[in-house]
């Protein structure tokens, strides 16, 4: 699993309308449809977007798909405002997952973006985000991959995920357990011990210098100044030394 962060250039507002948000939405709809990208959750905020996603093993779907997404979004918006520009920062940032515990913290964690930003008290009320689509499972048009995500977590049926996912939310909104944790976008893998370790041990020497640490029960493989190449291969060979990808050119 994949945790994919893309910052809008600057960090300006650019998806501060909600025409765009929705817009960005349309074409990750496409990319689905187009490449067979598994969507496991989303929250388009006012100045970046959150994706998680599988890699189902298919070479280049995740990075063709923000090429696509990314790309179309950011020309509609200069067309229609005449402007002219970078729309996105250059790299977005990818932090794999451990399909366990730490794959519904992190299915949480990207619902209660919009929280922490003060904008909504719960993440029912943001459209923009995966949380009501996971508790009202659509039958057109969906994003999620229902039966990626359910057969994740090892749930039975949508309805008995949906109940769960609502009670881990309420849980954590009740905890204020919904505080800002840069592992879920700054590292390269979170998970346990032995994920994390593995991880770290794939990139070769290029994980020399990298860290492992422990975080609140879980771990992290830090961030190291040294470029290094993606466990997974050539597909993601444009990681950079942020674990980032140019998504402007991809082959």
């Amino acid at each position: 699993m994949w945790h994919i962060t893309h910052r809008c250039h600057k960090k300006e507002f650019l998806l501060k309308f909600a025409r765009d948000r929705r817009r960005y939405l349309r074409w990750l709809f496409e990319a689905k449809k187009r490449y067979g990208l598994s969507v496991l959750s989303y929250a388009v905020t006012s100045n970046h977007v959150h994706l998680l996603v599988r890699d189902t093993g298919h070479q280049d779907v995740i990075p063709k798909s923000i090429q696509l997404v990314a790309g179309r979004t950011g020309q509609e918006f200069n067309m229609r405002k005449d402007r002219k520009g970078a729309y996105w920062e250059d790299r977005y940032h990818a932090t794999a997952i451990e399909a366990n515990k730490h794959l519904f913290q992190c299915l949480v964690y990207i619902d209660l973006n919009m929280v922490r930003a003060g904008v909504v008290e719960h993440p029912s009320e943001w459209r923009f985000c995966g949380y009501n689509e996971i508790l009202s499972p659509r039958q057109r048009y969906a994003l999620i991959d229902y039966d990626g995500l359910r057969s994740l977590l090892n749930f039975d049926s949508m309805d008995d995920l949906g109940s769960t996912y609502g009670g881990w939310v309420a849980e954590a909104l009740e905890g204020n357990d919904h505080f800002r944790d840069g592992k879920w976008s700054e590292s390269v893998a979170v998970g346990s011990q032995a994920f994390v370790t593995t991880t770290k041990e794939a990139l070769g020497d290029k994980g020399e210098g990298r860290e492992v640490i422990a975080n609140d029960g879980s771990y992290e493989l830090q961030e190291s100044s040294a470029a290094y190449k993606d466990i997974l291969g050539d597909k993601n060979a444009l990681l950079t030394a942020q674990n980032q990808y140019f998504w402007k050119n991809i082959p």
